[in-house]
């Protein structure tokens, strides 16, 4: 019989990749920026972002961006200190 771990992940969840661009988008959102702002500090539109968001919370199996960090900082996939670095 295969249990889950507690929070209804897969044992293999470990395995999910963020790909650099993701990793930055994700950045950039913990620290407080909207869509629109991450948009225009990556050099694209609002809709790239939101479709890197899009991949991140299916990938992280979340639906908004408080759990996508909290779930990324779980897995590894960012470093908690990533929060407490904006100077």
């Amino acid at each position: 019989m295969n249990t889950l771990p507690v929070g209804g992940q897969s044992p293999d969840d470990q395995s999910v990749k963020l790909t650099k661009r993701e990793i930055e988008v994700l950045t950039l959102v913990i620290e407080g920026k909207s869509s629109k702002e991450v948009a225009e500090q990556l050099f694209v539109s609002k809709r790239t972002v939101d479709f890197h968001l899009a991949n991140i919370y299916d990938k992280l199996n979340v639906t908004n961006r408080v759990q996508a960090f909290r779930e990324a900082t779980r897995r590894g996939l960012i470093p908690f200190h990533i929060v407490g670095s904006k100077q």
